[in-house]
């Protein structure tokens, strides 16, 4: 099992999906590590050798992952909460911040303010 920026790789993966359990790397973001590296992608993330596993850890240096990369987006919203903006507004009442419609779905990010439990196929009593 290869562990890589403190994240355990899932061993029955393909490595280019394996990588994509790294916080701050997608699957562009791993395609093109491999490519780089002259890495197969079809390579399950249990058979790598160290020297390809060396190979990766240097390459991700390069990029800003885990740890670094959750404080980005952190400070990125306490900044649009700061600021006031719309986004920032939507992220303190806890409402989707993309655009989405809430009259009829948004369930999940209704239900973080607390305001209505939904409860499935309660009946009314007359």
């Amino acid at each position: 099992m290869a562990r890589i920026k403190g994240i355990d790789l899932p061993g029955k993966k393909r490595i280019v999906i394996a990588l994509t359990a790294i916080y701050g790397v997608g699957r562009s973001a791993s395609t093109s590590i491999l490519a780089k590296l002259k890495i197969d992608e079809n390579i399950k993330a249990k058979d790598l050798n160290d020297e390809q596993i060396k190979k990766i850890r240097e390459e991700l240096e390069n990029y800003q992952v885990e740890g670094e990369c959750r404080r980005e987006v952190s400070l990125n919203i306490k900044r649009l909460i700061e600021i006031a903006s719309y986004r920032g507004l939507r992220h303190r009442r806890g409402l989707p911040v993309r655009g989405q419609k809430t009259r009829s779905n948004a369930r999940t990010w209704k239900n973080k303010r607390g305001t209505k439990k939904i409860v499935a196929n309660k009946k009314k009593v007359s």
